[in-house]
């Protein structure tokens, strides 16, 4: 092969590898030079349970009995050297502080979901073993309309509006038994209930939860 061609022959294979190495470096120091927005980067941190956008937004399953701002949390302690009990307010940000561990997300949590996060935060990073007990304080939900005690009730485990609205003295005589109004807290979600249905059938009797209102029209 004359020497011209051969030259141009080394040339070609020789253009064809840098080429090559180019666009493997280019690859390589891209990817080194991804946004800190990835999955494993945490450029904005937030307490435990927290995750950016979704702060103290619903969460999913909003109609299950769960913490709120506002709400009263007791936390208690046993084991081998046993913490003093806890009662924290759940503050504006969704979080409450405990000994130690500091911040931990309480909003939008039921009782078992905040007692095992609180029990994995403390056992066993602290402490070898410990149990913990969480509970709500006082709860509440509200009546209003043609029920005869109306306003702020006592709420306890395991409510539904028929017993709701017994619990607090009963329908009046002026009372639309085929227009009650349960209003969800969390989601603002009006549920409407056939009084005499619900006494008869408890899947027509839909639960209450803290905070919930319930409503009746007036007969006319």
């Amino acid at each position: 092969m004359p020497l011209s061609q051969r030259l141009v022959l080394m040339k070609l294979i020789f253009g064809g590898w840098f080429a090559s190495l180019c666009l493997l470096a280019g690859v390589v120091f891209t990817g080194c030079g991804s946004s800190s927005d990835g999955p494993l980067f945490l450029d904005n941190p937030h307490p435990r349970g927290a995750t950016g956008k979704q702060h103290l937004l619903p969460p999913n399953g909003a109609d299950m009995a769960r913490f709120q701002v506002g709400n009263t949390v007791v936390v208690s302690f046993s084991g081998p050297v046993p913490l003093e009990p806890q009662e924290q307010t759940i503050k504006e940000d969704g979080t409450i502080t405990l000994p130690l561990v500091g911040s931990i997300y309480a909003y939008g949590k039921t009782v078992g979901e905040l007692q095992n996060e609180i029990h994995d935060d403390y056992v066993p990073k602290y402490y070898v073993r410990l149990n913990v007990s969480v509970k709500s304080g006082d709860r509440f939900f509200y009546a209003g309309g043609e029920i005869k005690g109306t306003g702020r009730q006592a709420y306890t485990d395991g409510l539904t509006v028929t017993k709701a609205i017994q619990a607090a003295g009963g329908l009046t005589d002026f009372a639309n038994h085929k227009k009650v109004w349960l209003i969800r807290a969390i989601t603002g979600k009006r549920i409407q209930v056939d009084y005499d249905k619900a006494i008869e059938n408890p899947a027509k009797d839909p639960p209450v939860y803290p905070e919930d209102q319930i409503n009746v029209d007036k007969h006319w």
